[in-house]
């Protein structure tokens, strides 16, 4: 009895210390930069009226656009906007509701437009969620509605009068998704005729200036472990981790580092490269070449079809000679009745005359 009580205890512990391993793996692959892919947040702004009608969209508990829970309380954080001015240059900032006057900034949206009335524009993620120099800058197949309202005549910078508990009516918190089932979720808000160009220099000098008086980084300042370099600090930011890693958001049209350079060099998947005999090296379409190998088979079948079906036919008479010298046709079945008999008799006569 006292064995048993004692392998009992064994079994137990052991159990409860692989329960504890399992925890901690976990908790160290965790990445928090998972939870928010800023081409989701691209997308959005090109596609809101306002500012007001930004913040909502990525707020709105149906899309679930946001998969952060920064203050771990086990509610995806609110994500509010505030945008400062100067010129031409507007900058959106992206910030977690965390707490009472607690937030931590998570992108800044940067647009300028310069002396041509070109607009350009980069979303740059927070240096503590992915790193230094992560940037993102969206190609839109149509010019967002958003960029009229920016150089309107008369013009009031957009600051969020949401803050903690006291939300939209729109607004309610849901839990977060595991990791892997966000990754499969976001595709589906992201608009895949746009391009999102992954670069590493941000081009708009003047909100950098403008960014540090505003920036709230709460969790930085109270957990500076947590931040991207600690995480990974074999990797500069977010886009040197996805080169390494097999995990891939699925439903996109571009892959998770997307810049000018690969778009320009790249090419049709059907699409090789060969050498004739002269060593001049020309492309072609596989995607042709198989279609015409179809085509060419398909009248390969087709002939061998119809030589199939003229054989039985052909078959039914060979030429032959008979025993004079003269060709004549001959059924290779036997043929019997009064024309065999008459055919039969005249050969006979023929014979004998000739004799």
């Amino acid at each position: 009895m006292k064995t048993l009580l004692t392998t009992t205890v064994c079994i137990l512990l052991t159990s409860s210390l692989v329960a504890q391993d399992r925890t901690i793996v976990n908790a160290k692959n965790s990445e928090i930069s998972d939870n928010l892919d800023l081409r989701a947040l691209a997308s959005i702004f090109g596609e809101s009226k306002n500012l007001e009608d930004f913040e909502q969209r990525i707020n709105d508990p149906n899309a679930q656009i946001s998969n952060l829970d920064l203050n771990e309380d086990n509610q995806v954080d609110y994500l509010r906007i505030v945008e400062s001015v100067e010129g031409n240059t507007h900058l959106v900032v992206v910030q977690s509701v965390l707490g009472k006057d607690t937030y931590q900034d998570v992108a800044t949206i940067e647009v300028e437009k310069d002396l041509n009335n070109q607009v350009q524009i980069q979303v740059v993620g927070d240096v503590y969620m992915y790193g230094p120099d992560y940037i993102y800058e969206p190609v839109y197949v149509h010019t967002p509605v958003i960029y009229s309202t920016f150089w309107a005549p008369v013009y009031r910078p957009y600051v969020s009068v949401w803050y903690w508990n006291y939300y939209p009516k729109y607004y309610v918190a849901w839990n977060p998704w595991p990791v892997f089932r966000y990754r499969n979720h976001i595709g589906i808000h992201i608009n895949f005729h746009n391009h999102y160009n992954y670069v590493n220099v941000r081009k708009c000098s003047r909100a950098v200036v403008m960014y540090q008086p505003i920036r709230a980084n709460y969790c930085e300042r109270s957990y500076p472990q947590r931040s991207f370099v600690y995480r990974n600090n074999n990797y500069r930011n977010r886009y040197e981790l996805d080169q390494t890693r097999k995990v891939k958001y699925a439903n996109t049209r571009n892959d998770v580092g997307y810049n000018y350079s690969n778009r320009n060099n790249t090419r049709n998947n059907n699409t090789s490269y060969t050498r004739n005999g002269q060593g001049i090296r020309y492309e072609s379409n596989s995607g042709t070449r198989n279609s015409a190998n179809q085509q060419a088979n398909h009248r390969s079948n087709s002939a061998s079809n119809d030589q199939r079906v003229k054989e039985p036919r052909d078959q039914q008479y060979k030429q032959t000679r008979n025993k004079d010298g003269y060709k004549s046709s001959q059924r290779n079945q036997d043929v019997s009745g009064p024309r065999a008999r008459d055919n039969s008799g005249r050969a006979s006569e023929r014979s004998n005359r000739r004799q």
